[in-house]
């Protein structure tokens, strides 16, 4: 694939999300998952940047209103370190703490880590990793705003995190890719049946 390809496809995904969070708000989030659904599957089958060309469809959960999530971000007094991650031929990608979900810990059993990309454009990134065995080992990511995956906030300002969007990175594709994997702090001992399944 091209860099224009990449291009592209980024260039989609930002257009999809722009969608789902006009549909979200407008005909519920139900609607906005299948849309998702809809169009991603379509892209993974049909692009040429699509990190898995030979799939007609990543596998997913059934949507599951009880996983459709949203929490407040509390910053932290004193930020952690920042994690370096070695991204092969992207270079090191740099999270920088942002802040601790509050509004998770009834579902997912604790509160998660919110980071922010640093490095040029920045953006707000959640990746996580659950204890279930249906889905990828590695983590998945809820948000990647660099990419365009953000669900976007509810009126009094909580991130809307409806991990029925829960999402595999490209490396559970395709080995050939590199991905940010899930911190400690980001990995959930209770299974999070939702979203993407592993491939």
């Amino acid at each position: 694939m091209t860099e224009l390809e990449i291009a592209d496809w980024r260039r989609r995904v930002n257009a999809l999300y722009a969608e789902i969070r006009r549909l979200g708000a407008a005909a519920g989030w139900r609607r906005a998952w299948q849309h998702w659904r809809d169009t991603r599957r379509d892209l993974f089958r049909d692009h040429p940047a699509s990190p898995h060309p030979d799939s007609t469809a990543p596998a997913l959960f059934d949507y599951d209103p009880a996983w459709a999530l949203s929490a407040a971000l509390r910053p932290f007094d004193r930020a952690p370190p920042a994690h370096r991650l070695d991204t092969g031929a992207d270079g090191e990608t740099v999270l920088v703490p942002l802040g601790r979900t509050d509004g998770l810990a009834p579902a997912l059993g604790q509160e998660l880590t919110v980071y922010w990309l640093a490095g040029y454009g920045g953006g707000l990134f959640l990746p996580f990793r659950d204890g279930g065995a249906a889905t990828y080992g590695g983590g998945r990511y809820l948000l990647d705003s660099r990419k365009g995956a953000d669900l976007g906030t509810v009126a009094d300002g909580r991130l809307i995190l409806d991990f029925n969007f829960a999402f595999n990175p490209s490396c559970a594709y395709d080995p050939t890719w590199v991905c940010p994997l899930a911190p400690a702090e980001n990995r959930v001992a209770r299974p999070v049946p939702a979203g993407e399944r592993a491939p």
